[in-house]
């Protein structure tokens, strides 16, 4: 995400303790107990949940600009990593459940705290055993609006809505194990009256017009994260074509922004031309398309969606985003997207290096060295609230400040100081490479950049991730 400063609310965390015995094959016996409700992760205790492991989500959605709500099938593709007697999906706001079915069976089902959705099906789910969960419902869904953590989920248009979910905002939108630590293939199937668009992640795979509706279906086959998910539908101006290095690129710009065709054409050419360059800086690019959409929607920030980024530029009327931006959250496609974090204090690992990433965009095409802009923020008194906090651990009300995004950069140019040219580059190709598609905390980081430069780093780790203050750089 692009530079937001936001905090984040206390969210409670909901225990489930009770112990469910189930039906088991004659001749034996298994205990089945209810998945956490929680996955453990101390900034957002609620988000996520424990005892399977999601592969697919297939969200089929119908809009409805007459009342703005949509018509929703959500069928999901899991694996149980216990033997389950019920479990839990995170699904947030006032949508209504008219059908919920486990293995083709109907389930019992009820919503509690502030985004449970605890399934009981009519057997207990063995571990390891593959099942289906099929969600049928309908309505408004939900704007998180919170004083702290800003503006996400389902966000109206003027002739539509879009889906930001960061940091737990897909809940409002579709039922979801929503955590970065649980990644999943996507395919969206999104249907409007003809004169809208709709888009989405991933690869556009089939698009049909029948009764004056047209339905796109999209597909995400590289494992993502929840928060990582989009859609947007209205009326939109969409480029398709290729990098020069061969990558597929979609780009789309609001009408509602008024860009002029030129412009539309520029944000399209930078985005091949900051993607090819980042593949030669980072390694293959993670994803089978790229591309970016810029929307008029009141939240204030970009957001590095997987494959195809949003930028809210409604504050700018006909304005598209400046190559930093477009750095930044392209950036995130190896840093974030591809390796995501295991817990969410490790956001820097994120935002530091997508803020670094400009640094680099700047020094290629603009001139700006990036030492330059390195000593530009190292300027900053110490006495500022830049040097407040710890990086590697900011706290769930800063995960959105500048310890995470400017002191993060200012840490990886730290290092690259540290282990030398040759390391570094080595360094920022393999580290995407090794965790491709998975997750990685500050530790596996620091770990992995000693492997690599074969020196010991805790004097840099302790200095810039794990300390508060303006570290020396003697």
């Amino acid at each position: 995400m692009s530079r937001t400063p936001r905090a984040l609310a206390a969210v409670a965390l909901g225990v489930a303790a009770a112990l469910a015995v189930s039906a088991a094959p004659a001749g034996a016996t298994a205990k089945f107990t209810p998945g956490a409700p929680g996955a453990g992760d101390p900034y957002f205790p609620d988000m996520g949940n424990g005892g399977y492991d999601v592969a697919n989500y297939d969200v089929g959605l119908k809009y409805d600009p007459g009342t703005k709500g949509i018509q929703a099938v959500t069928k999901i593709k899991a694996r149980a990593t216990q033997n389950l007697s019920r479990f839990n999906l995170d699904f947030l706001g006032p949508l209504d459940i008219s059908s919920l079915k486990v293995d083709g069976q109907r389930a019992s089902y009820k919503r509690t705290g502030a985004q449970e959705l605890v399934i009981t099906p009519r057997k207990g789910l063995r571990k390891h055993r593959h099942f289906t969960v099929t969600v049928a419902y309908s309505g408004v869904p939900h704007t998180i609006n919170d004083p702290t953590l800003g503006t996400s989920g389902w966000l109206p248009t003027d002739d539509g809505a879009v889906m930001l979910g960061q940091p737990f905002g897909a809940a409002t939108v579709y039922p979801v194990n929503d955590h970065p630590t649980d990644k999943a293939t996507y395919t969206f199937t999104l249907s409007a009256p003809e004169d809208l668009t709709t888009l989405s992640n991933g690869d556009l795979r089939g698009k049909w017009t029948r009764q004056g509706w047209t339905t796109t279906r999209w597909v995400m086959r590289h494992p993502m994260a929840s928060e990582l998910a989009m859609l947007a539908i209205g009326k939109y101006d969409v480029r398709t074509g290729r990098t020069d290095g061969g990558v597929p690129n979609l780009t789309a710009t609001d009408h509602a922004n008024a860009i002029k065709p030129d412009d539309a054409e520029k944000f399209h050419r930078q985005t091949a031309e900051i993607t090819d360059f980042q593949s030669a800086l980072y390694g293959r690019y993670p994803f089978t398309s790229t591309g970016g959409i810029v929307v008029k929607v009141g939240v204030g920030y970009a957001l590095e969606t997987q494959g195809r980024p949003v930028y809210d530029l409604g504050h700018r009327p006909g304005s598209i985003p400046s190559g930093a931006l477009i750095a930044h959250e392209l950036g995130h496609q190896w840093f974030g997207d591809s390796v995501s974090p295991e817990r969410w204090a490790d956001i820097w690992l994120n935002e530091g290096f997508a803020t670094y990433a400009e640094w680099q965009q700047a020094e290629e095409f603009d001139g700006t060295p990036v030492q330059e802009s390195f000593d530009a923020l190292y300027a900053t008194p110490a006495d500022d609230d830049l040097w407040k906090g710890e990086v590697a651990d900011p706290g769930r009300d800063h995960i959105y400040d500048g310890l995470v995004y400017d002191r993060g950069a200012m840490a990886v140019h730290a290092l690259r100081k540290e282990i030398g040219e040759k390391s570094f580059h080595r360094l920022i190709k393999a580290w995407p490479a090794a965790y491709r598609y998975g997750n990685a905390s500050t530790e596996d980081f620091v770990r992995f950049a000693e492997r690599v430069s074969s020196k010991k780093l805790d004097a840099w780790a302790d200095a810039w991730l794990y300390s508060e203050g303006k570290p020396s750089l003697s």
